[in-house]
């Protein structure tokens, strides 16, 4: 589990849309009813997390944001965007928790990271005309945490690539090169980068079909694509040979 400490995104968010204590912060203007209502950054938050919140008040910090967030151009600083995502975060933090006490397997970092996507990918799609505007942003961020977190701990992890690869490129003994029949080998490519690899390689078990027989029997041919997270860029490609075929 990682640390909950000031590097992790949802603090680094913090400090993207606070700044240092004597920086001076934007605000919200935001229109209720005939009303305009000027509110400062906290008090956008308390107006839809605190105990007296105000649900028309409430759904129109969230229309007010979510627009001012579509309006920026592609090429800007992304202030509005940081911004909806920092108001999401309340919402998010009781079942952040709860996932990383139900399986410690799980990174808080990828958690929240996870959390934050989802928010920016249901920006876009966001009905500003809705009510529950923030509702819908923040239930669509819990269940890509949960939905993630259920399929990692579906997965088993290998932690140490190096000593695979290291084994790999080693030239050992004959006797220690006789293989078991019906053996496996498996061959590691990590890209062509002087750094090396670094990172945690996870096989996902296959899902038994409805007669009780593994989807996954051919073994030699699958070949598996390690990747942090969806996301992320290829970090390798690892294949599963029967012992002594050819590459």
């Amino acid at each position: 589990m990682t640390s909950t400490g000031a590097g992790s995104l949802f603090a680094r968010i913090d400090r993207g849309i606070l700044g240092p204590p004597a920086a001076t912060r934007p605000s919200l203007t935001v229109h209720v009813g005939s009303r305009a209502v000027l509110l400062s950054l906290e008090e956008s938050r308390k107006a839809l997390y605190g105990p007296r919140r105000d649900a028309a008040l409430g759904a129109a910090v969230w229309r007010q944001a979510v627009s001012e967030a579509r309006r920026e151009p592609r090429d800007g600083d992304g202030s509005g965007r940081l911004l909806v995502a920092w108001l999401a975060l309340p919402g998010l933090y009781r079942n952040l928790y709860r996932i990383l006490r139900l399986w410690r397997r799980v990174e808080r970092a990828d958690l929240e990271a996870e959390a934050v996507l989802a928010v920016l990918a249901a920006l876009d799609a966001a009905d500003t005309d809705c009510p529950d505007t923030g509702g819908c942003l923040v239930k669509e961020a819990v269940n890509r945490m949960w939905a993630y977190a259920k399929r990692v701990t579906r997965e088993i992890p290998v932690v140490d690539i190096g000593a695979f690869a290291e084994a790999r490129n080693s030239t050992a003994p004959v006797e220690e090169r006789l293989r078991p029949a019906g053996g496996w080998e498996v061959h590691i490519t990590p890209p062509p980068r002087r750094e090396g690899l670094y990172a945690t390689l996870r096989f996902a078990e296959p899902h038994p079909r409805q007669d009780g027989r593994r989807t996954g029997a051919r073994l030699p041919d699958m070949v598996f694509r390690a990747r942090r997270h969806e996301e992320a860029d290829l970090i390798g490609t690892l294949v599963l040979l029967p012992a002594g075929a050819r590459r």
